[in-house]
């Protein structure tokens, strides 16, 4: 399961009004390859699902992982900042052993 943090929820509902996403359009985080730690999160929207993924909902926001993706995500909580220090989603992953610099890759 991935949780949501308020913040988190608030800037989805607002990124998807200003980008015109659809209410059907949930969020897709996913893990690939990359990064300077190895593995890299990918977040997007997405309104399609195929029969491996698993749909989580936390807080009125309905998350889709790929099978592959749940194993590095288990227990993940998804944060939004804007502070002073970095603007974005960031992961707050129990599974990764090590993190980069900008926390967006990481390893297992």
């Amino acid at each position: 399961m991935i949780i949501v943090s308020e913040k988190a929820k608030e800037r989805i509902i607002a990124l998807r009004q200003e980008e015109g996403h659809k209410e059907n359009e949930n969020i897709r985080v996913s893990v690939k390859g990359g990064g300077c730690s190895g593995l890299m999160y990918d977040l997007g929207f997405d309104s399609s699902l195929v029969e491996t993924d698993h749909v989580f909902e936390d807080k009125g926001v309905k998350i889709i992982v790929d099978r592959k993706s749940l194993l590095y995500l288990a227990g993940t909580v998804l944060e939004f900042s804007d502070g002073l220090n970095g603007k974005g989603f960031q992961f707050v992953n129990p599974n990764a052993s090590r993190t980069c610099g900008c926390g967006e890759s990481f390893s297992v």
